[in-house]
């Protein structure tokens, strides 16, 4: 048995949760490496047995949240063909609007009833960014954003919002690598342009006949390393997968985001943490809106499972990709049926 497989194996269990587990980060930045670590074993339990958690006292400002939110609203109210001249579609790199419909996360339903607004990491935008810029390879590309002169403020408010879900973003990872039994910097030579796409979501509200094959999102698992969410306090919509089939609700909790793992991390591990299934589906009648950020490594990092998740018993069960490669894929195959021939 592999020194990971004996640090989880009396704490594993059948993954039949009931409840999502609530996370304190007070102490994520302690000088304590004892308390760091304390910490870390929270995480680790969470993401064997389930895959998501709250965070609590995450450290993203409110007042940042609720001027997002706020830009997120004025930017889905915009005329369709004013949204549509940032197409998704126009750009190598999966940035820019997704129409209602556009998306369609699982393949068995007829699109996800929900608009997109995505961005990801850009070297010129990043506060003291110095090294050198990513010019080339899967993923590669800048940002795309709306007139100044219809939205003057959108650009400014989102960065602010993204850098410092970033900056939450980078902690955990420390805070990972000690859940892994890895240094505390394992990861940090790793994400220097952090792979992190940013999604502001809008759910109409869903009325008339339930289609259920037409939903907020269909059933899938996050492509990169971890996702840290922020829901709309006010609307139920987000459900996870336990291991006996039963959809959990992922009830908002006011002051929270939500974290959940995803198949990048799951790949690393060899399926050691979770990368649990989950959908949202907004049948309250109201509007809905969310801002995901999916946080990866630098694109060209290999996803090879670490030696300490590896054993006789449990062999690497993936090919080895570099992360670009994989998002990549994965996205394509989303906006596959979207895509105009």
């Amino acid at each position: 048995m592999s020194p990971v497989e004996m640090l989880f194996a009396n704490e594993r269990s059948s993954s039949t949760f009931e409840e999502i587990p609530v996370i304190d980060f007070s102490n994520a930045n302690s000088t304590d490496p004892i308390v760091r670590r304390a910490l870390a074993d929270q995480m680790r339990d969470a993401c064997v047995n389930v895959g998501f958690f709250y965070i609590k006292n995450h450290g993203i400002p409110e007042p940042v949240i609720e001027k997002t939110v706020d830009s997120a609203k004025e930017f889905f109210k915009l005329p369709l063909e004013t949204k549509m001249e940032l197409d998704i579609h126009k750009t190598p790199n999966f940035k820019g609007y997704t129409a209602l419909l556009g998306e369609n996360t699982n393949p068995e339903n007829r699109g996800d009833m929900h608009e997109g607004f995505d961005i990801g990491w850009s070297d010129e935008e990043a506060p003291g960014y110095t090294g050198a810029a990513r010019t080339e390879g899967a993923m590669s590309g800048g940002n795309v954003w709306p007139d100044e002169k219809l939205l003057p403020e959108f650009k400014g408010k989102v960065l602010q919002y993204y850098h410092a879900a970033i900056d939450l973003g980078q902690t955990l990872f420390r805070l990972f690598a000690l859940a892994l039994d890895l240094p505390e910097n394992f990861f940090d030579d790793k994400t220097t342009k952090p792979a992190a796409i940013m999604r502001l979501l809008y759910y109409p509200p869903q009325t008339g006949v339930v289609d259920d094959r037409v939903i907020g999102i269909g059933a899938h698992t996050d492509y990169e390393c971890f996702t840290i969410l922020w829901q709309d306090p006010s609307v139920q919509a987000l459900q996870v997968l336990n291991a006996d089939g039963k959809w959990i609700d992922a009830v908002p909790i006011p002051g929270t985001v939500v974290l959940n793992i995803g198949d990048q991390l799951a790949r690393w591990t060899n399926d050691v943490f979770k990368s649990t299934m989950h959908r949202a589906v907004n049948r309250s009648g109201v509007e809905r809106y969310s801002i995901p950020l999916f946080f990866g490594t630098d694109y060209e990092v290999k996803l090879e499972a670490l030696p300490s998740c590896v054993s006789d018993d449990n062999p690497p069960k993936y090919e080895v990709v570099t992360a670009g490669e994989y998002v990549q894929s994965r996205l394509e195959a989303t906006y596959a049926h979207s895509k105009k021939p």
